[in-house]
């Protein structure tokens, strides 16, 4: 099946060893999305045949084959630029669109042209809530919130756990913070206004920063529960210890740019004594209950906590990179 000469959005994909799941999502956008579209995807290196799968696949798709993994922001940055329509989508491969939901969301961002940055609904498989499409900025009373326990103790409070924006079943339009980059809409004038992603974001927190350097400069991210997919969140990020020490290094770095001067060293001294209060915290939990899965998370906060000095600055500065082309470090394969 051919992509259209006049896409009206272009759906840009991340693959890393999701094999089934990324065909499934591919199949799923062109199953329930009727407006022209193209499927720009990315493989970052995957070694369980991702690739030569996604290159078979009869839908419309464009892969963009890596030798090396260039994390999420990087790959995006790239698949921006193969990018035909004026609206980009960005979709995780770990999702499967639902009701026509790109459509959806499309006919949303054209209601709602103020906003500048869109998104929808998410479930996990089992069709239950999961409340990570959307978040509020991290503050100084978000971070204390998490290290005291209260967001935990309180989930359903938009005070104690207002990050989350607990209580809210995300079933009506709203103004947000930030729209997750599992499904992410966006024009690609401002996408290239701001840059895109910043590649000093190797995995998470990419999508946060970008939408607060959009709402500086006057976008207001908007939901919508009508445009609604299935996101079964971390397929690609199996080690828990791992992901912890990518989303504290993320977090640490959103602190440094969005939370003012004088606030910045609570919040991060408040963010930096999170994960060795969760160790304390299980480690007695385990004790107390005899559980195996208190006991294995802690044994996941004990490392991440050893570890500290790979995430209490943020992530490492970037090494210096050309701009990825297809004539160089990529292999294009059209289908």
């Amino acid at each position: 099946m051919n992509a259209p000469t006049h896409p009206e959005i272009s759906i840009l994909m991340v693959s890393y060893n999701t094999r089934e799941m990324t065909l499934a999502a591919i199949q799923s956008v062109v199953r329930e999305t009727t407006v022209p579209f193209e499927i720009i995807v990315i493989d970052n290196a995957s070694t369980d045949g991702s690739a030569q799968a996604i290159a078979a696949h009869p839908g419309r798709v464009r892969l963009i084959a890596r030798d090396d993994n260039i994390g999420f922001a990087r790959a995006n940055n790239l698949a921006a630029q193969y990018a035909r329509a004026d609206m980009l989508l960005l979709l995780n491969p770990d999702t499967i669109v639902k009701d026509k939901a790109i459509d959806r969301l499309l006919a949303f961002a054209r209601t709602n042209t103020h906003a500048g940055i869109w998104g929808g609904r998410t479930l996990f498989g089992n069709g239950s809530l999961n409340p990570s499409s959307c978040w509020r900025r991290i503050t100084v009373w978000n971070t204390f919130c998490r290290t005291a326990g209260l967001a935990a103790l309180f989930p359903n409070s938009p005070v104690f756990n207002a990050e989350k924006m607990g209580g809210w079943r995300r079933d009506t339009v709203r103004q947000v913070d930030i729209v997750s980059g599992c499904f992410f809409l966006i024009p690609k004038k401002l996408w290239h206004r701001l840059g895109g992603f910043d590649q000093a974001f190797y995995m998470y927190g990419e999508d946060a920063d970008l939408c607060l350097r959009a709402h500086a400069i006057g976008a207001k991210p908007m939901v919508t529960p009508d445009a609604t997919i299935v996101h079964y969140g971390g397929a690609s990020e199996k080690n828990r210890a791992e992901k912890n020490i990518r989303l504290l290094a993320a977090k640490i770095m959103l602190i440094h740019r969005h939370v003012p001067a004088m606030k910045r060293p609570f919040a991060r001294g408040f963010l930096r004594l999170w994960p060795l209060v969760r160790l304390i915290a299980l480690s007695i939990a385990a004790r107390l209950t005899h559980s195996q899965d208190h006991a294995e998370n802690a044994a996941s906060w004990r490392e991440v906590w050893k570890r500290r000095a790979e995430w209490q600055n943020g992530f490492p500065a970037p090494a210096a990179r050309t701009n990825d082309v297809a004539t160089n470090d990529c292999k294009p394969v059209t289908t």
